[in-house]
């Protein structure tokens, strides 16, 4: 199949850009069935904003202060502990968590 390089107005912002033999071929390859609609800056962007950020980097995750049922440590969890579970630190949960 041959392929010669496109030019294609993006969706979102109107500018043209080239689709290149490199991309169609890849896209071929991957079975992609559709061109793509959007520039590859609005790409980008589109998926930061999918992300949730605009330095395409993930937001710090949440921590929860908790106390070691087994060693009484202080420590952080990303889950908020609930009175009913049992919340181990790192190293207590090492020692006992199931072997996969």
């Amino acid at each position: 199949m041959g392929f010669t390089d496109k030019t294609l107005k993006c969706a979102d912002c109107s500018t043209e850009f080239t689709f290149s033999v490199v991309e169609q071929e890849f896209y071929a390859q991957k079975g992609f069935t559709n061109e793509p609609k959007r520039c590859p800056e609005c790409r980008e962007a589109r998926k930061s904003s999918r992300r949730g950020d605009s330095s395409g980097q993930r937001a710090p995750r949440q921590l929860y202060p908790a106390v070691c049922a087994k060693c009484g440590k202080e420590t952080e969890v990303p889950f908020e502990p609930r009175q009913d579970k049992p919340v181990y630190c790192s190293d207590c949960y090492n020692t006992i968590k199931p072997k996969r």
